[in-house]
């Protein structure tokens, strides 16, 4: 019997989980920092930020293929050692709540900037980890509904964006490499913000129903995302000046300020008040894994009571301090070192051990 079958999600589930934990909040000021790295061509550093995670996510496909039916902390206690997947756990379990943590601020952050200003941020967070925790507390298969929910019910989003096309001047996009490929390259770091999260298939996949589609699904999620990403990148170059655009902290909202309904004054309230509800994707998987980090630690199968501890760790701690802004961004840059060795070097150097590994068994038996 497999030791993950009884909360196995679907591939479906699997490619809207992947992909929301790539959007954080970050989606709404992606056009910003590329702007200010690269100008209009920052797109261009998408798609190369995209070829990149598209092959660190098959390494990690590959990396799972030698253990299936196991997570990352199994299949490195078979390998390399009892203590060695212990280590793993404890790693990963700090990765995951710092990675929930800073989508959490951010959120809480935007929240009081655009919708509750007057509310105090531990009420807001209050507010956020209370379906956070019902939603995290029920597993895997019931995240993997959420997350097919919510991309259900946001597919009308892109379409109030395309109202603005008839506003853009498409010249601002022009010449492409203005200022040649350095640019371009110097802001690809920056992308990796926005795919980082794939590194949870290292303990997604055993839960996986069809472990034979995972390559596609993956290529498929890491797509969607960047398509996300470039869509709204474009409309923003296309729509702003080049030094227009770097004025405006999220530009994915202050650009809805153009758009007009009858039926509702301020659009841009409306929209984030949606977008949170896009980005608890990011962190409420993540902290659902964190805990199961901890868990398979202590060779627990109920994350419920570490759930319950960081819950009421988190929701206790901010009212003694929350990170202001600039702190959050400096958060955000720690992250996105920590994130590529974790996510996109990891991977490789794992793959090229086991490798060997398996040369140097097969080299001893015969």
């Amino acid at each position: 019997m497999k030791k993950y079958a009884f909360n196995e999600i679907t591939s479906i589930q699997y490619i809207f989980l992947n992909s929301g934990i790539q959007m954080s909040v970050f989606f709404l000021s992606m056009p910003r920092k590329l702007a200010e790295k690269a100008g209009t061509d920052g797109w261009i550093a998408l798609i190369i930020g995209w070829a990149v995670t598209v092959a660190a996510s098959l390494i990690v496909i590959q990396v799972m293929k030698r253990f299936p039916d196991g997570t990352l902390f199994d299949l490195l206690t078979r390998y390399v050692g009892k203590w060695t997947g212990k280590a793993a756990a404890i790693f990963f379990a700090l990765y995951l709540f710092y990675y929930a943590y800073t989508g959490l601020v951010q959120a809480v952050l935007l929240t009081k900037a655009w919708l509750l200003p007057q509310t105090s941020a531990s009420i807001v967070m209050l507010l956020l980890l209370i379906p956070t925790y019902v939603i995290a507390r029920n597993g895997l298969r019931v995240l993997g509904r959420y997350a097919e929910i919510v991309f259900m019910i946001s597919w009308w989003i892109p379409f109030v964006y395309l109202l603005l096309l008839r506003d853009v001047n498409w010249l601002n996009m022009f010449p492409i490499l203005k200022e040649g490929w350095m640019p371009v390259f110097s802001a690809v770091p920056t992308t990796f913000f926005s795919y980082i999260g794939f590194a949870t298939t290292f303990i997604l996949y055993p839960f996986l129903k069809n472990k034979k589609k995972a390559s596609s699904a993956i290529m498929i999620s890491d797509t969607l995302t960047m398509f996300g990403y470039l869509f709204i990148t474009v409309i923003c170059f296309a729509y702003y000046s080049p030094d227009e655009i770097q004025k405006y902290n999220e530009p994915m909202v202050s650009i809805l300020e153009s758009i007009e309904f009858k039926f509702v004054e301020r659009i841009g309230v409306l929209f984030i008040a949606f977008f949170l509800l896009i980005f608890s994707l990011a962190w409420i998987p993540a902290i659902y894994m964190g805990v199961f980090c901890t868990s398979w630690l202590l060779g627990k199968q109920d994350h419920r009571n570490h759930l319950r501890l960081l819950w009421l760790f988190t929701a206790v701690s901010t009212f003694f301090f929350i990170p202001t802004f600039n702190q959050s961004d400096r958060m955000n840059d720690f992250l996105i070192r920590v994130g590529f060795g974790i996510e996109y070097v990891f991977p490789g150097c794992l793959l090229i051990y086991l490798w060997m590994h398996d040369r140097f068994q097969w080299r001893k038996n015969s």
